[in-house]
């Protein structure tokens, strides 16, 4: 049985690919959970008029991301910890701090958004990107201070 997928599904295909499944596989998985649908005439015009429904909400979420990674990129976190010898911190700034310092000043971030390679472990001035959107990622100064 031919399928367009709705939806990316894996080991299978990407939204829109055709594919060839099992009549069951279609009818009892792929079908009632909506990550694909029939191949007839009917269901591929419709399924063209959702993939532009689908482009024009991508697009103006792009745009959004777009004008809120100039209004991170504009702003400096200071994040105060205490630290010993040698700059080295008692602790770590991880995402979690961070996205609170963000929410703190209004910004809608979730932890998994950012993007750390590891945790910040010394004092010092971190450049780290946040990823907003698919392809948008904003890069924020982080500057990590001695806390009296």
């Amino acid at each position: 049985m031919e399928v367009i997928l709705r939806e990316d599904v894996e080991h299978l295909g990407k939204a829109g690919d055709i594919v060839k499944v099992a009549p069951g596989y279609a009818r009892n998985y792929l079908i009632p959970k909506k990550y694909a649908m029939p191949k007839t005439k009917g269901y591929l015009k419709m399924w063209e008029m959702e993939k532009k429904s689908r482009e024009i909400k991508r697009r103006k979420l792009i745009a959004k991301a777009e004008e809120l990674r100039s209004e991170l990129e504009k702003i400096q976190l200071t994040i105060s910890m205490a630290a010993g010898e040698e700059d080295q911190l008692y602790g770590s700034v991880t995402e979690q701090i961070i996205a609170e310092e963000l929410q703190q000043q209004n910004f809608d971030i979730d932890k998994n958004q950012v993007l750390l390679d590891s945790h910040i472990k010394k004092l010092g001035v971190y450049e780290v990107p946040i990823k907003l959107e698919h392809d948008v990622i904003a890069n924020i100064k982080v500057w990590v201070v001695k806390k009296d």
